[in-house]
């Protein structure tokens, strides 16, 4: 794995020196585009509009066109004069509650190594961080951009992972939401229930990206094959769907019923709260017998 920044985390008067590694990695499947009529691969040119002609990439700018129509065009050498291209300090802003910083800013991830032959500071902050339990809000410069980032730790190693601006995230309303009205009591303990069967501890391991491996099944099957088609495949049948349920509360009846035959962990709660099954009476079968003699003396 190769580190794509160096610079240093600036905590106060100390400098901790840290190299940047791209934290995930993208697993999907990649194709080429080929026509369909002969299987060649399509190729994209760059072409300019005025002189008609190919340009390579190492000539091309950036233009900015404003509002008004006014277009000004940028050079590298021109983004290389900005003081924040050379910035290569991870100034810590300040310290918050980790449960402060809403999920939905969170962006890229990127681990943070020590670059440095004693790193004492850098254990020194992820102890801090760790004992603590809060996060450092830094500004990280990345490829002549600044993002607000949260700092934190994870199995003894510090994590950046940037935020998106408050103004990057969408306000939505959406009016269907103001017209829906509020969920009856036996709605609610109903779902709370069916939450409480289903509840376990979060294990990634436990869940499988099915479309990737069913997709190089696939691809396997072709390639053994040998003439490069992928195999004919019956359509799967088309899945049962409550969209249409009127009633919420007798699809909540079956979602539970569903949950319980399909093994999934019962806590005492949920037990609790299902209404218990009337058992039949001990004296239903002697009654049923005794009326059965009677008959049968009349007969005789």
């Amino acid at each position: 794995m190769r580190s794509i920044w160096k610079g240093s985390i600036a905590f106060g008067l100390v400098n901790v020196p840290v190299k940047v590694y791209t934290a995930t990695e993208d697993h999907d499947i990649k194709f080429h585009q080929v026509h369909a009529a002969d299987g060649g691969r399509i190729k994209y040119d760059r072409v300019c509009t005025i002189c008609g002609k190919s340009v390579a990439f190492a000539d091309i700018d950036k233009q900015y066109e404003s509002p008004e129509g006014e277009k000004v065009v940028l050079t590298d050498d021109d983004f290389a004069k900005l003081p924040v291209a050379e910035k290569h300090e991870i100034p810590v802003l300040q310290f918050v509650p980790s449960d402060q910083i809403d999920p939905i800013l969170y962006d890229k991830t990127y681990y943070l190594e020590p670059d440095s032959n004693t790193p004492k500071a850098y254990v020194l902050l992820a102890a801090t961080l760790e004992r603590i339990d809060r996060t450092a809000l830094v500004h990280f410069t990345l490829r002549q951009k600044t993002r607000l980032a949260a700092m934190r730790v994870r199995e003894g190693m510090l994590v950046l992972q940037t935020l998106l601006w408050p103004d990057e995230v969408r306000a939505v309303s959406f009016e269907s939401l103001e017209e829906a009205g509020t969920p009856r009591p036996q709605e609610i303990k109903m779902a709370e229930t069916l939450v409480e069967s289903m509840s376990d501890d979060f294990d990634p391991d436990q869940y499988t990206d099915e479309y990737q491996v069913e997709l190089q099944r696939l691809l396997d099957e072709a390639v053994a094959r040998g003439d490069g088609k992928a195999p004919e495949r019956p359509e799967a049948a088309a899945a049962e769907s409550d969209a249409e349920v009127v009633d919420l509360v007798a699809a909540l009846q079956r979602s539970l019923e569903a949950s319980g035959a399909g093994g999934a962990k019962e806590s005492t709660k949920a037990r609790k709260s299902q209404p218990r099954k009337s058992q039949p009476r001990k004296t239903a079968e002697p009654k049923t017998r005794k009326t059965a003699q009677k008959r049968t003396r009349k007969g005789a």
